[in-house]
């Protein structure tokens, strides 16, 4: 990624998508190339949250919301220490911040970030594009990387790029050593929390119940999850293919072989299901945004959740299935195309969703999981 910040509001940009369509706009916050994965985010708030999500690692996300930018950026709602996205793509960006919070625009922190955007563009055509061919690789270019060059030549850029199929991406994004969230008020119990692209408000959640989070990275191993002491552990979100991460896979079983109690979103989701057997797949343009139907099969409640996965659980919704631990059933499912949003075993204490109940931004329907995770410590201990 090449960039510069001159300008960047009236400087003429372009966006190329691998199968040579292009939308023209003007250059947002930083101005020069970059490239990643198209994908399109339907949250029409919490864009700061959704910069700034490890998960976004690699990809260049639409907004389906024409206003964004409106609240400006402050310095208490980033999910990690950097914004993630490798390109944002807008359509109407505000030409003023108005929120008590904010404490700069959004143009002026992608561009203090070096994030490569187009605003001006008509998203929802590209939208509609990328839900008829699917999610695809891109280019934004501006300033001096667009200047006198050919749409070919921007073309074959974009086609010299790594696909999302087979990127192992997780341990670029995780921690690299070690760190320790404190519990909130009494503790209660110890977690071990494998970083594979974990979001700021997911310990705090855990935080809040009494539990004490040690945050490991994404290449720990069994002895490593177990020096902790831990009453219970716990796979994060993160970016990637899942059929890459061999080793989290591995670890994940050694914890369902001690029977320890487990739950994963996201990434950790796709982890357990690898680890129980069933196979993983990439969808053709994803879920991400913060208004996704799940329905929780345990209860028969609908919830509105917020996702961020272009991958999913290949398991059969209509039977349990036997697995190496025990019994396993899908026990969320999407109600918008019926891929599977999470797992339970049925024989001891492990479970996972395919989306984030942290609530950032929003919405808060998922966040008795974290107090399901802590009624199988409760029991486990008991």
């Amino acid at each position: 990624m090449t960039t510069s910040t001159r300008g960047a509001a009236k400087t003429p940009a372009v966006l190329v998508l691998e199968d040579g369509r292009t939308f023209r706009g003007r250059a947002y916050g930083a101005v020069g190339e970059t490239f990643g994965e198209a994908v399109f985010s339907t949250g029409m708030t919490g864009y700061q949250e959704t910069l700034t999500d490890p998960s976004y690692h690699r990809q260049v996300v639409v907004m389906t919301a024409p206003h964004v930018g409106n609240t400006g950026v402050n310095d208490e709602d980033p999910e990690s220490g950097r914004i993630w996205v490798s390109g944002y793509v807008v359509r109407d960006p505000a030409r003023v911040s108005s929120n008590w919070r904010a404490q700069r625009s959004l143009d002026e922190e992608l561009a203090a970030q070096g994030v490569v955007g187009i605003s001006g563009v008509d998203t929802r055509a590209l939208t509609r594009h990328l839900r008829e061919r699917g999610a695809m690789r891109v280019g934004i270019f501006s300033g001096d990387a667009w200047t006198g060059v050919r749409d070919e030549a921007l073309l074959a850029r974009v086609k010299e790029q790594p696909e999302m199929t087979g990127a192992n991406l997780s341990a670029e994004v995780a921690t690299k050593e070690a760190y320790v969230v404190p519990a909130i008020g009494e503790k209660k119990f110890t977690v071990a929390a494998v970083d594979l692209g974990i979001k700021g408000m997911t310990p705090h959640r855990m935080a809040e119940r009494g539990i004490e989070v040690h945050v490991l990275p994404a290449t720990a191993t069994v002895e490593d999850v177990y020096a902790v002491e831990p009453d219970g552990v716990f796979f994060s979100n993160g970016p990637g293919d899942p059929a890459t991460a061999d080793g989290p896979v591995a670890v994940m079983q050694g914890v369902l072989e001690r029977r320890t109690p487990l739950f994963g979103i996201c990434f950790g989701n796709q982890i357990l299901g690898r680890a129980l057997g069933f196979g993983t797949y990439k969808l053709k343009y994803g879920h991400r945004g913060i208004n996704q139907p799940v329905q929780d099969r345990t209860t028969g409640k609908v919830e509105v959740t917020a996702h961020n996965h272009g991958f999913a659980v290949d398991a059969p919704l209509d039977k349990v299935s036997d697995t190496p631990y025990g019994r396993a059933e899908v026990s969320h499912v999407c109600l918008n195309d019926q891929v599977v949003e999470g797992l339970q075993l049925l024989d001891q204490p492990a479970f996972s969703v395919q989306y984030h109940p942290e609530a950032a931004a929003g919405p808060h329907d998922a966040a008795y999981l974290f107090d399901r995770f802590v009624s199988l410590m409760e029991a486990e201990r008991a």
